[in-house]
């Protein structure tokens, strides 16, 4: 246990106690919370988890402001979307598409670093805001390539189509089809990532980043070059978030512009690392948690409390599902104002 979490325990009770939760629910998905919707709300989970975790490395461990995450966060979508609708729904396919969007990744991130992280942070990510706005005009372009505004709907391999079962009987009442292969295909892939971005953050590597974020001059002046660290840091963000896109098309079966490229998606990244606490790669796994289940499921709490408000003034519109946004914004103020450092920085005890 002790090498998988790298030696950084949840150092609070509760907080051991509420990851437990979210990891054995997550393990059990298919088998605890049956159907479609709350299959597709575990796996977007999964995903969220990844790609809020390799921001913070970012963000919360090296103080870079970056608006291109959802950059690489595309690439790796469409190199599985572009890879199975160019060569075919095969594993041959969708490898290639996969080491391509990394590979490109890489390039991208190291060219963006070693070019711009010698300025200073708010036009660094100025620039990374420049670059993503690009690629996403240009995903929108290219439609011979990306489909355009329409994106990209694509088969893959007969294992992971939904239509396929493994088992002839259902096990514990559920049929294991292709589509549960898909949703551990994304969990597996996931938390083994999560557990290696965790054992990054507290490597001597680690412990750079975090000495450059608190001072990169005293850091440059005890000889750690804080560009090069910064550099590598901003690879590895970008090919986990890579890898997270990855994932995501392998279970969607479907890449648009809506899904990886937009803003709002680099917003609602931003809500769950400040929510869950920034540099802590568990306050990564409480924030994507909360704020992917308010997305799905606060609409439907506010229909119940808008039909039970019914008869009493002003309540049942002021509860009506159409304001789950404003309700949702406001959540966040509450949440920021009450947990400072984050859920996880107030339960182990900071300020």
């Amino acid at each position: 246990m002790q090498r998988l979490l790298s030696g950084d325990y949840p150092r609070s009770r509760v907080l051991g106690i509420v990851l437990v939760l979210i990891l054995a629910g997550l393990a059990l998905a298919p088998f605890v919370f049956p159907g479609t919707r709350s299959l597709n709300v575990a796996a977007k989970i999964c995903v969220f988890i990844l790609l809020v975790a390799s921001y913070d490395l970012l963000l919360g461990y090296t103080g870079i402001v970056s608006f291109a995450h959802t950059m690489f966060f595309g690439l790796g979508a469409y190199g599985i979307g572009i890879a199975a609708t160019r060569l075919g729904p095969t594993w041959s396919g969708l490898a290639v598409g996969s080491l391509a969007a990394l590979a490109l990744s890489a390039l991208l991130s190291l060219a963006i670093g070693l070019l711009s992280l010698r300025v200073k942070t708010i036009f660094f990510a100025m620039i990374t805001l420049a670059v993503a706005s690009f690629f996403a005009i240009l995903a929108s372009q290219l439609s011979w390539l990306t489909g355009g505004e329409d994106g990209l709907t694509y088969k893959l391999p007969e294992l992971l189509l939904p239509g396929t079962k493994l088992l002839e009987a259902p096990l514990l009442g559920v049929v294991i089809s292709g589509r549960i292969v898909s949703y551990y295909i994304v969990f597996a892939g996931a938390l083994c990532l999560f557990l290696a971005l965790l054992r990054v953050v507290n490597s001597p590597f680690g412990r750079v980043l975090q000495a450059i974020r608190e001072n990169d001059f005293r850091a440059e002046a005890i000889g750690y070059r804080s560009v090069v660290y910064r550099s590598a840091a901003n690879c590895l963000s970008a090919l986990a978030a890579t890898a997270a896109g990855i994932l995501y098309a392998v279970w969607l079966r479907y890449v648009g512009p809506d899904t990886t490229l937009s803003l709002d998606i680099m917003i609602d990244i931003l809500l769950m690392v400040v929510i869950g606490g920034m540099g802590t790669l568990y306050g990564a796994v409480i924030g994507a948690t909360l704020f992917v289940i308010a997305q799905n499921y606060l609409q439907d709490l506010m229909k119940l409390a808008s039909d039970a408000a019914a008869g009493i003034p002003l309540l049942p519109s002021l509860v009506h599902p159409d304001r789950w946004l404003l309700w949702l914004g406001i959540l966040f103020v509450l949440s920021v104002y009450h947990f400072p450092a984050g859920i996880v920085g107030r339960l182990r005890g900071n300020k």
